[in-house]
C-alpha cells in the first residue's frame, strides 16, 4: 500500500518560513520523481516543485529564490523549505510521486497539509 505522509504545515506571519515533510511508503522511492503542489480556496492545484530521480529541479516562478525542494533517498522522503511566505503562499500542499511506466505514468499524492500565511 502506497502513503505519502506530509507534516510540517501551519500559520507563519509573512517573512516566516515552514519546512515541509513528506514521507513515502510502499513505493521504490529513489525511482520517483518528488514533487508539491498547492491548491488555494477556489483555486486549481498548481505545481509549486519538483525534484525528478536523477536530481533535476523545476520550480515555479512564483515561489522561486524563496522555497527549495530536496530529498533524502534514504529516509524516503521530500522536502520543501520555504522562506520569506507571502499571504499568497498560503494553501494547501500536496505532496506527489510519479513515475514514467511508457507513455503512461503513475502518480500517487498525499492527502494535503495547510499553510497559512497571515499577520
Amino acid at each position: 500500500q502506497v502513503q505519502l505522509v506530509e507534516s510540517g504545515g501551519g500559520s507563519v506571519q509573512p517573512g516566516g518560513s515552514l519546512r515541509l515533510s513528506c514521507a513515502a511508503s510502499g513505493i521504490k522511492f529513489s525511482f520517483y520523481a518528488m514533487g508539491w503542489y498547492r491548491q488555494a480556496p477556489g483555486k486549481q492545484r498548481d505545481l509549486v516543485a519538483v525534484l525528478t530521480s536523477g536530481g533535476s529541479t523545476n520550480v515555479a516562478d512564483s515561489v522561486k529564490g524563496r522555497f527549495t525542494i530536496s530529498r533524502d533517498n534514504a529516509k524516503s522522503t521530500v522536502y520543501l523549505q520555504m522562506n520569506s511566505l507571502k499571504s499568497e503562499d498560503t494553501a494547501v500542499y500536496f505532496c506527489y510521486a510519479e513515475m514514467r511506466v511508457g507513455t503512461s505514468s503513475v502518480k500517487y499524492w498525499g492527502q494535503g497539509t495547510q499553510v497559512t500565511v497571515s499577520s
